[in-house]
């Protein structure tokens, strides 16, 4: 599956509407956002399953401000409607792989209980 690009009209639809989502939030003046892009693009190809997506923080400041990215590339992964992992920085090709088949192992169920438990107090 392509890379597809979100923006303030699909973003939500995205990250509801598929069940697995890696984000990637970018700029085009950011180098370290350059240097990952293939790597980012080759992990996709690896996992039709997947939905990955970029977010170009230049021209999606709303979104940008909603989720607080303060450094670029920052890394965010939608799992059933929770981000279950969000960090700045560039991977390598290894750690990327190795975090998106951590994130495929996570039990959803233990984490939806558990977010149950926190609003439960």
């Amino acid at each position: 599956m392509a890379v597809i690009e979100l923006t303030k009209d699909n973003f939500e639809e995205t990250v509801t509407g598929n069940d697995f989502v890696v984000v990637d939030f970018w700029a085009p003046w950011c180098g370290p956002c350059r240097s990952f892009a293939p790597t980012y693009e080759k992990v996709s190809e690896d996992h039709p399953n997947v939905v990955f997506a970029k977010v170009n923080t230049e021209e999606e400041q709303e979104i940008a401000g909603h989720f607080q990215i303060r450094s670029i590339p920052t890394l965010m992964i939608f799992r059933e409607k929770v981000i279950i992992f969000s960090q700045a920085g560039a991977l390598p090709e290894s750690g990327f792989r190795d975090l998106i088949q951590k994130a495929s192992e996570l039990d959803m169920v233990e984490v939806h209980q558990q977010m149950e438990q926190e609003k439960a107090g």
